[in-house]
């Protein structure tokens, strides 16, 4: 805050304001120096907690692979802590120099390309011809599949000799500071590991291949300064999923190693998604180390809109302050399927008929408006939807308590206003099958990456693949987009950083 130049002149009562405002800048001050405080005492105990993780005995119970899997987890944890503790810690270092890592010269048998930096003009401000006396060059590492290359940085001198004033370009900022790799290289990494599900270890010896083995420890490093500078876009895309009206939600276990016991617990994945009716196509991984309901609380906050879900009780707290529940006819259908093909229940075949009816009929409104969609679904849908419903009541009647058949026409009776909610609202979805396709990427990788190595590295993954899948729902290559996110990160405003969200990125170059 600045003083006014002149304090004597300050009358009894601009000096009691001018004092309310210094106190309650000091304050805001103390409160900010006590939360980086508190904050740096939590990371410094989970970067102490992993550290004994990755230098301790290791568990027999975990294989090679396993512990492979570990390692990554914990390289990437490290980077993704320290660079935190960095920022934390920043204003307390300053002028500080860091003592940087020698680092080993690229391969000289790599192929080279040369990018020249040079001032936009050789003319000095005394007005004399700046003359180039030297460089300086900087090497990067890129790949495309199966092939590396270097990035040469060539950055000219050009000194005045009336002034002796010496001028360069300035260094291209990036994602890593002083960092190796090319954004194209780090795109490869992560999309290679969250879209293809390919572990670290493995990626180390598809690079070996190409010509030069990078360590699975400086691999992990990457991915956790990545994933630390990419989760402000996943946050700016939550806040805004959260202004739709209608949302799908659903999860499923994921595998989490307990740190210090060498086995796995289960965890959760939880997925948020806006539905295929959705102009804004987007969907939100959640990692959670439970399936309480608190998790979906705590993600959703003040949301109250339409949650298209499953019956998992873990929703019911939210359906009660606020949030309306929309059911998933999926989940109705898929009981009486089951009789079918287990039992040949012939039951289940009338109940079978009438869902194929609702279902053909969604079919034909799929590309309608919202409104035109409503009405469709109330002139055609809604007789179909009350004959079944009384069917299912004249069949609960005659059927024994405990069987098969009951429990398949109480799931649907229980939950049937839910079940129609989306006859009256063209936004609704019939089911929750949109979120459950969203979901589906994470079990095919649990056969490949085996478990999570711990929390952080849960929503690590959790943040990247957010991103990665949000960019393939509008129709990106997620490798195309995170090489230009990463790219134009260390100089996009902090307030832009929606204009780089999936729905709404397009190419530098455009």
């Amino acid at each position: 805050m600045k003083l006014p130049a002149d304090l004597d002149a300050l009358s009894t009562e601009q000096i009691r304001e001018l004092n309310a405002k210094l106190m309650a800048e000091i304050a805001e001050k103390e409160r900010e120096l006590q939360y980086r405080q508190t904050r740096i005492d939590q990371l410094t105990h989970e970067l102490s907690v992993i550290k004994r993780q990755q230098f301790g005995r290791r568990s027999e119970q975990l294989n090679k692979e396993q512990l492979s899997l570990l390692e990554e987890a914990l390289d990437a944890d490290l980077a993704a802590i320290g660079l935190e503790l960095q920022g934390l810690k920043s204003g307390e270092r300053a002028g500080k120099p860091r003592q940087q890592p020698k680092r080993a010269p690229l391969p000289p048998e790599l192929p080279r390309t040369d990018i020249h930096h040079e001032p936009d003009s050789t003319i000095c401000t005394c007005g004399c011809e700046r003359v180039r006396i030297g460089e300086d060059i900087s090497e990067k590492l890129d790949y495309t599949p199966g092939v590396f290359t270097v990035e040469r940085h060539i950055r000219g001198k050009w000194a005045c000799k009336a002034c002796e004033t010496l001028v360069q370009a300035a260094v291209p900022p990036h994602v890593i500071d002083k960092g190796i790799p090319t954004t194209g290289l780090l795109a490869q990494v992560l999309v290679a590991k969250y879209s293809d599900h390919l572990p670290l270890y493995r990626q180390e010896r598809i690079f070996a291949r190409a010509g030069l083995a990078i360590a699975q420890s400086t691999l992990g490093a990457w991915v956790g300064e990545c994933g630390v500078r990419l989760q402000p876009l996943v946050d700016a895309l939550r806040e805004e999923v959260l202004q739709q009206a209608v949302l799908h939600a659903d999860e499923t276990p994921v595998q989490m190693l307990a740190p210090g016991k060498g086995k796995t617990h289960r965890a959760y994945l939880w997925a948020y998604s806006t539905t295929q009716f959705s102009d804004l196509k987007a969907v939100i991984y959640d990692f959670a180390e439970s399936r309480a309901g608190e998790h979906a609380r705590a993600f959703l906050g003040e949301w109250r809109g339409k949650l298209t879900c499953d019956d998992y009780g873990g929703y019911k707290a939210s359906f009660q302050s606020g949030v309306t529940e929309t059911g998933c006819l999926a989940h109705a259908r898929r009981k009486f399927f089951d009789l079918h093909v287990k039992h040949q229940s012939e039951l289940a075949e009338p109940a079978l008929r009438y869902f194929g009816a609702l279902y053909e009929i969604e079919r034909d409104v799929a590309e309608l408006e919202p409104d035109r969609r409503r009405l469709v679904r109330q002139e055609r849908a809604r007789p179909i939807a009350d004959e079944l419903h009384a069917w299912l009541l004249t069949q609960r009647q005659r059927v024994p308590d405990g069987s098969g058949i009951a429990a398949a026409l109480d799931y649907s009776l229980k939950r049937w206003e839910a079940l129609t909610r989306y006859l009256d609202d063209g936004h609704v979805p019939a089911d929750n099958n949109w979120v459950e396709n969203q979901i589906r990427p994470w079990a095919l990788g649990r056969s490949n990456w085996l478990f999570a190595g711990s929390l952080r590295a849960g929503k690590r993954a959790a943040a990247i693949m957010t991103l990665i899948r949000s960019a393939q729902l509008n129709a990106h290559d997620p490798l195309a987009y995170l090489k230009d996110v990463l790219t134009r990160l260390p100089t996009h405003r902090a307030s832009d950083i929606a204009q780089l969200l999936p729905h709404r990125w397009t190419p530098a170059a455009a």
